[in-house]
């Protein structure tokens, strides 16, 4: 039996006591921000102290506008010693999702993505929504918590980029939480976050991709070698899918001694997430959504193969890695029926 709103509330503050230090750590993008600012009002007043912490190097303009717009009070977790905290609170992921999770032991985790047989005193996991910042707007609701203007628009914009503007995954109780939060957040707000998209340093990859492309059957692949921020990877990723013919676009890069893929697709009778987790989950972690997933394979792994220097090389082997299988799933798909 599911339970309710209201029920699966209860059971979250049963975790904590007035006395608890929190520790929120997030690998730091607008669901994650905004979810753990919603834990954070969820535990106002009920606990000592909340803190986030994010696990990652923020780059995207778009992210820091956010922080910077909306006040957010992070810390990265070189600041902070795990130690200081007696819980610990994951949203928007699950501990096999980063190295640094996995040291920790939660008592509380919140997220969207498919379950990954994860283990804490109390788990909320609903893999079929659009974004964790609905499940917490449904938790705010049932606490009959209002949630602040710079909240409200905090989560306003993680359902709007993560189930990108309700053109991927999501579900009736997604469109319900962006109802309710469009009458609390500041839209002027969110909209100056959204056009906060480029840096200055991003443009010679948009030209790098734009030269370096190759198209195959609606599919465009583009490799950017060395770049410093994974984020290019996205921005140029889905810049590519606003071109008509394109119905893939799979945009890679090297950083921090790792090979990140990034795959947009449109959604129709294709799953990126099973794509990218058949061609390289045996090299690295990879999986993700329907018309959106990621791959990330250690540097390592390449040593016996080529050198990642060669770029050619590299673009080349991602192709034939990635057309095997996106082939492969569009006729799963197409035998199927319509769609």
């Amino acid at each position: 039996m599911s339970l309710s709103a209201r029920e699966r509330v209860q059971l979250f503050y049963a975790q904590f006591a007035s006395d608890d230090q929190v520790l929120i750590p997030i690998n730091a993008d607008p669901d994650a921000i905004a979810s753990a600012m919603a834990v954070k009002r969820l535990l106002w007043r009920k606990t000592a102290g909340v803190t986030i912490a994010n696990v990652n190097v923020i780059k995207r303009p778009d992210n820091l506008a956010m922080i910077r717009l909306l006040q957010v009070n992070m810390q990265h977790v070189r600041e902070i010693e795990p130690a200081d905290y007696n819980r610990v609170v994951m949203v928007d992921s699950q501990p096999n999702h980063h190295p640094w999770f996995e040291a920790l032991s939660p008592h509380v985790v919140i997220d969207h993505h498919p379950d990954t047989d994860c283990q804490a005193p109390y788990t909320d996991i609903r893999p079929r929504y659009g974004a964790t910042a609905t499940i917490l707007t449904e938790y705010l609701k049932a606490a009959k918590i209002k949630p602040a203007a710079k909240l409200a628009t905090a989560l306003f914009w993680a359902i709007k980029t993560d189930t990108s503007n309700f053109e991927r995954q999501t579900l009736m109780e997604d469109l319900r939480a962006f109802q309710f939060l469009f009458r609390h957040a500041n839209t002027a707000l969110a909209r100056r976050i959204e056009q906060t998209e480029l840096r200055v340093d991003f443009l010679k990859y948009f030209k790098r991709a734009i030269e370096q492309r190759r198209s195959r059957k609606g599919r465009l692949f583009a490799h950017l070698g060395a770049v410093n921020s994974p984020d290019v990877c996205v921005l140029i990723a889905d810049f590519f899918m606003r071109i008509e013919s394109v119905a893939w676009s799979v945009v890679s890069g090297l950083y921090d001694r790792k090979l990140i893929v990034i795959f947009r697709n449109d959604g129709l009778r294709r799953n990126a997430g099973t794509v990218a987790k058949e061609a390289f989950g045996n090299l690295g972690s990879a999986g993700g959504h329907k018309s959106a997933a990621r791959a990330e394979i250690p540097q390592s792994v390449f040593k016996e193969l080529f050198d990642l220097k060669d770029d050619p090389k590299v673009q080349r082997w991602l192709i034939q890695q990635v057309e095997k299988r996106a082939g492969k799933a569009s006729r799963r798909s197409a035998g199927g029926g319509k769609g």
